[in-house]
């Protein structure tokens, strides 16, 4: 449960996203890829951070609500099955040269994925600001920023479904009683990831929630606010 005294806290904002195709990925499918029945509170917080992100403030999801019917399509990708070492980079840095190359030639490999196309939802979230905000920042000057930004469509990077490949439109919806119901649908969506919690310790840790669709609208107002 959200405990923030209400003045740190923003309004509820409203996002209208599409996109092509989607993939959520479940982590317990680590080679192949497997996408969750619709979009996860971290990925939806990921759009909204996309459009305004800033170190004073943290979003928050409080609904989803998925507009059209969940479709799936499986596809063969090619990926790069290895990263740039680390001590590479490292090395590279101390020395001022160092070859960083990838030559995908040699790492490449086919997997197959199981993901989600046609994708819409409505997307409903908050901000808090942080206790560290500073003393220049408060919540109507970090609304206006968010407003003005998505009403002219302005992001800082292009957001995505899942996958940075899978690039999503978006609009700020400012009445969504007037917009389009959400899909009629009931679905029990089992176990999902929430977020993963950096909060403590080097090591993130995910937490997960038991996912219900009721009448399309997927509710995480009271599990509590995003790590």
């Amino acid at each position: 449960m959200d405990t923030t005294e209400p003045a740190r806290r923003s309004r509820e904002y409203c996002l209208h996203v599409r996109g092509d195709f989607a993939c959520f990925t479940r982590p317990e499918m680590k080679v192949e890829r497997m996408s969750y029945d619709v979009i996860t509170p971290s990925a939806a917080r990921a759009i909204f951070e996309a459009i305004l992100w800033k170190p004073a403030l943290r979003w928050r999801i409080l609904r989803i609500e998925v507009l059209n019917e969940i479709a799936w399509m499986s596809l063969r990708r090619n990926e790069v099955a290895n990263v740039i070492p680390m001590r590479n980079v490292q090395s590279a840095m101390k020395a001022g040269t160092g070859n960083l190359g990838l030559y995908i030639e040699d790492d490449r490999q086919q997997r197959a994925g199981l993901f989600l196309r046609d994708v819409a939802y409505r997307l409903h979230a908050q901000f808090t600001l942080q206790p560290d905000c500073g003393e220049n920042n408060s919540v109507e000057k970090f609304h206006e920023m968010f407003v003005r930004r998505a009403q002219k469509g302005q992001c800082v990077n292009q957001p995505y479904l899942g996958c940075r490949e899978f690039a999503c439109d978006f609009r700020l919806v400012d009445n969504p009683a007037s917009e389009a119901p959400a899909l009629d649908k009931t679905q029990d969506l089992g176990w999902m990831l929430y977020d993963m919690d950096f909060g403590k310790g080097e090591i993130a840790k995910p937490h997960f929630f038991h996912a219900k669709l009721q009448n399309g609208v997927l509710d995480v107002s009271g599990i509590g606010s995003a790590k």
